[in-house]
């Protein structure tokens, strides 16, 4: 599995992906958080960092869906996984490989965004005067949202050998499971089981989570998220012996 990892990211560092992924997510959010108008922290009028963590998970439907794109289509349309899959490693260890490298890519997109911290740390009145368990609670959200994406990103990679189609299907799926849910909860029809369906979805795990409070219950809902999609992309990824 670590060959697998190390192959990775020594991919993706040597493509222009990793570097525009993270350019476009940092200026995005970079303009989002201290720039444009009524999203910017000066506008707020007080110092904290919700904006970032309110766009942050809709740039990552996006950027991380195309990272994950390639993981195993790429693989798969260019014949090299016939080569990986005859080294003494199982389908299991290939698809956690990448499956880390894509997170650790996505970790070290959001690292610099703690310079943000310090800067908000600084502008408060008087210096340091910000809920700083809910930035942390928030960050350690915004990780577990991205491992959930980089999982979805995982299968949708294993559905098709088209990067494209692989694309659109992590980016449908990523909106799927971030927001649909609660916006069928908005609706109010299911009377009690409202509750039931937006936590379904990732968004009300990332929002509790991000109040600073580490309830097991999100814990667990992020856990098993990944390990539903890494099974689900195991199947389908050893469905070409069929």
């Amino acid at each position: 599995m670590f060959s697998i990892y190390k192959k990775e990211i020594r991919s993706f560092l040597s493509s222009l992906i990793a570097y525009v992924v993270m350019l476009v997510f940092l200026l995005a959010i970079g303009l989002f958080t201290w720039v444009l108008p009524d999203y910017n922290v000066f506008d707020y009028g007080y110092a904290n960092l919700d904006t970032l963590f309110s766009m942050a998970p809709w740039l990552f439907i996006f950027l991380i869906s195309a990272i994950t794109m390639r993981s195993l289509s790429e693989e798969k349309k260019n014949g090299t996984i016939e080569i990986i899959t005859t080294k003494p490693i199982s389908d299991l260890q290939i698809i956690l490989g990448k499956y880390f490298a894509g997170l650790t890519l996505v970790l070290f997109t959001i690292l610099p965004t703690l310079i943000y911290y310090v800067s908000i740390y600084k502008l408060g009145a008087p210096i340091g005067n910000l809920d700083s368990g809910a930035i942390w609670g928030s960050y350690l959200g915004l990780f577990f949202l991205s491992a959930c994406f980089v999982a979805v990103g995982m299968f949708a990679s294993a559905v098709s050998d088209n990067q494209i189609i692989s694309f659109v299907v992590s980016m449908f799926l990523c909106f799927l499971f971030y927001n649909l849910f609660e916006l069928i909860a908005d609706f109010k029809l299911l009377g009690s089981w409202d509750a039931v369906v937006a936590g379904l979805g990732i968004n009300a795990h990332y929002q509790s989570i991000s109040r600073g409070v580490i309830d097991s219950r999100d814990v667990f809902y992020f856990i098993g998220f990944d390990v539903v999609f890494i099974a689900a992309t195991k199947t389908l990824f050893g469905s070409r012996k069929w």
